[in-house]
């Protein structure tokens, strides 16, 4: 249960940055950016939630959404970095 909540939001969060980051990237407005990337984390939570329930190995799990959660994160930060 800890994964499907706590890895789902840090997997969503880390998308939301990137997203958010290279939408911005692309000549799209900031506020608008902000907003599609959180209806489209909205719907990437309840598929990552629901996956972690069926996927037969905890550890990968938690490998995916940390994971996933970091390297998004580190990009996004990179991508904001640069366009700075």
């Amino acid at each position: 249960t800890a994964a499907a909540v706590l890895g789902s939001y840090a997997f969503c969060w880390g998308f939301v940055a990137l997203a958010m980051a290279g939408l911005f990237a692309l000549g799209m407005s900031f506020h608008d950016a902000e907003h599609l990337s959180a209806m489209l984390a909205f719907l990437l939570y309840v598929a990552v939630f629901c996956w972690a329930f069926t996927a037969r190995s905890l550890g990968r799990v938690w490998a995916v959404l940390a994971g996933g959660a970091g390297v998004m994160a580190g990009a996004a930060s990179l991508l904001q970095m640069a366009l700075v």
